[in-house]
């Protein structure tokens, strides 16, 4: 008896992005997650495609722009033009991605457990997550 690939299977491999990791310390994920952005955009990766979550404190990009109020910054995500960061508490309503970059730069355990699932449903092609390697592949799964 041999097994068929059906066109589901096909369809939820496809759904599934690839997953990068790049080991970093919670002080340092936020700084990897940088780096990890400025590298797609130099790869031409165009702006609009990168969502970026952090788990801890919100990037600094984030807490400058909230503080012209949540409507605007919203905007911005809504207008999808640049790289828009948030933090996981505000990663259901962020709008998917075809790149999503996740920063385990601290917070608690069941923040970075809560928002690895969920940012995999949110990347379309790519989900770079950046933190303790042996923390993310307890949650995703070992081997990533």
């Amino acid at each position: 008896m041999s097994a068929s690939v059906t066109s589901t299977d096909r369809a939820l491999a496809a759904s599934v992005p690839q997953i990068q990791l790049i080991p970093a310390s919670a002080e340092g994920a936020l700084d990897a997650a940088e780096e990890a952005v400025d590298l797609l955009l130099d790869s031409g990766r165009a702006p609009g495609d990168i969502l970026v979550i952090t788990t801890g404190d919100p990037h600094p990009w984030a807490t400058h722009e909230l503080s012209f109020g949540e409507a605007a910054y919203w905007a911005q995500h809504d207008a999808g033009d640049d790289v828009f960061y948030a933090d996981a508490a505000a990663l259901n309503r962020a709008a998917p991605r075809p790149v999503v970059v996740v920063a385990v730069n601290g917070g608690s355990e069941g923040t970075a457990v809560a928002a690895l699932p969920t940012a995999v449903t949110r990347a379309g092609t790519l989900l770079i997550v950046c933190g303790d390697p042996q923390g993310i592949n307890s949650v995703l799964g070992a081997g990533v």
